[in-house]
């Protein structure tokens, strides 16, 4: 089976308590990592998860130490983690760029997968900032200049487009709602295979002898609810499914 490395979906939070005229603020660590990780598990995956706060320091830089892993997920984790280490965003070193790094591995035969969210794609306000980067270059979709989330509070059911192919490992039935997702375009070549709201939610493509995959909602709360990324069987079997299909060249 396949050892795959996990980037970002982590976060820490600070709250400010005011109580009549005195305050004081509180923090904390939360990994939003639980119901991707069980689900490529149960298919038999080794999962390592590198939490966001890490990445600048520890995410892999050379193309040895990205082929360690067969497959590299990037899930609510932003440009700047990858490409700012403390050397040079802190001490002005010049070093290895880790998107370009990243972009290389994947079309030398890497496998990559993008996982929405608000520090997915371009993301809140653009600040997730893969547009016009070398990773976009390799995604099979396009990407927004500016806040491409869509917010569907609702609740918006996806179509199937390609119910046959491998990478949906199968999922059968209606998929539950999902509240949310990043806007992209398909690119020319890429193959479409499941919709949201009229947008792309699972593509796949080619990228030099690589592949590379998007599902652009998220694969945990609040976009994915408990109903969608906990109690539906066809969850496990889509990330598997595209798991096995990044893989299997």
């Amino acid at each position: 089976m396949s050892r795959i490395l996990i980037a970002g979906e982590s976060w820490i939070t600070a709250t400010t308590h005011t109580k009549g005229v005195d305050e004081f603020t509180a923090h904390s660590y939360t990994e939003g990592v639980a119901q991707l990780r069980t689900a490529l598990e149960a298919g038999g995956h080794e999962v390592v998860h590198l939490p966001a706060h890490l990445v600048s320091t520890q995410f892999p830089e050379t193309p040895e130490q990205l082929g360690e892993y067969d497959v590299v997920v990037l899930s609510d984790i932003g440009v700047n983690s990858l490409q700012l280490s403390p050397g040079v965003f802190e001490h002005s070193v010049p070093g290895r760029d880790r998107v370009q790094e990243l972009a290389s591995w994947v079309r030398a035969g890497g496998a990559l997968l993008m996982i929405g969210g608000y520090l997915s794609f371009s993301g809140w306000q653009g600040r997730a900032g893969f547009a016009r980067t070398e990773i976009e270059a390799v995604l099979p979709v396009e990407l927004l200049v500016g806040d491409d989330r869509v917010e569907r509070p609702a609740g918006v059911v996806a179509t199937v487009v390609d119910a046959a192919h491998p990478a949906l490992g199968g999922a059968e039935g209606e998929w539950p709602a999902l509240l949310g997702y990043n806007r992209t375009v398909v690119k020319p070549g890429a193959v479409e295979l499941a919709r949201v709201g009229g947008d792309p939610l699972v593509v796949v493509g080619e990228a030099g002898e690589g592949r590379t995959a998007v599902f652009t909602s998220d694969c945990s709360p609040h976009w994915a609810p408990p109903a969608f990324c906990e109690e539906w069987p066809g969850y496990a079997r889509v990330f598997q499914g595209l798991v096995s299909w990044l893989t299997s060249r």
